[in-house]
């Protein structure tokens, strides 16, 4: 079986794959100093909970956008499992998508990885909306080559930036405003609005101008953790698929493999 770790700049996601099915997932805080051994102290008394042994992890491949966090994950395969890690991007492992940017070298592995997932997954040209601690927009065409795209501070950041410089605003968490009104009666629910809506502004007016600039059709994909939050609130998505990541790398592993 694979095991898939998608290295976030805020969470390590672990999933198992039987083909391109995942058996199971489980998240962790990303930390560049958690070691190999922490991991596997972890990670073998979950896979055991959920009735899987070490020997039946064949195959690790490791998508990272946080480079010191790549010697422990590999230290874990090798220690652990007896594999050598496949890396996204490189070797075997390579992208194997054109990549039609001014620094192809620049692009974050999560959004080649949510490039070739999408394309596997959905027909025509693409946009992809990635919540993660900056919400990233990607444009792919219908051939599949990535396009470009946009990086906003994600919903989070926005939030710590507004209670972090300001000395009374109080913290409060990321949800929908409880009325339909977007002139706040309080201060948390002015917040709220401004956060929340202000969100929702941001992305339905980024993808129309990125739709224009296409100039064709393309289906809308949302992922990561507040995609279903949003979708309930806006039409602008037409599909929300949370695994695009992690579907990414098993396609990946898969190619690496044959």
């Amino acid at each position: 079986m694979l095991l898939a770790a998608d290295v976030g700049n805020t969470n390590v996601v672990f999933a198992l794959f039987e083909g391109l099915e995942i058996r199971a997932r489980w998240r962790i805080a990303t930390d560049p100093r958690r070691t190999a051994d922490e991991y596997a102290v972890w990670l073998l008394q979950l896979l055991e909970i959920e009735g899987y042994a070490r020997s039946d992890v064949t195959q690790l491949i490791v998508g990272s956008v946080v480079p010191r966090a790549l010697h422990n994950l590999t230290v874990l395969g090798e220690k652990y499992f007896g594999v050598t890690p496949l890396v996204a991007g490189q070797g075997e492992a390579d992208w194997a998508i054109d990549i039609d940017v001014e620094q192809p070298r620049s692009l974050g592995a999560d959004r080649a990885l949510n490039a070739i997932a999408a394309h596997a997954k959905y027909p025509g040209d693409l946009i992809i909306v990635d919540f993660g601690t900056a919400t990233t927009f990607d444009a792919i065409d219908a051939d599949g080559t990535y396009k470009g795209g946009i990086i906003a501070p994600g919903i989070n950041l926005s939030l710590d930036a507004l209670v972090g410089k300001t000395a009374k605003l109080p913290r409060i968490a990321i949800e929908a405003p409880h009325s339909k009104s977007v002139i706040g009666r309080n201060t948390e629910d002015q917040m709220l609005i401004g956060v929340f809506w202000g969100y929702v502004a941001l992305m339905e007016g980024l993808i129309h101008r990125m739709k224009a600039e296409i100039g064709r059709p393309a289906r809308v994909i949302a992922t990561g953790g507040l995609a279903i939050l949003f979708d309930q609130h806006t039409d602008i998505f037409d599909e929300v698929d949370h695994d695009l990541t992690l579907d990414g790398l098993a396609i990946l592993a898969a190619r690496a493999t044959r």
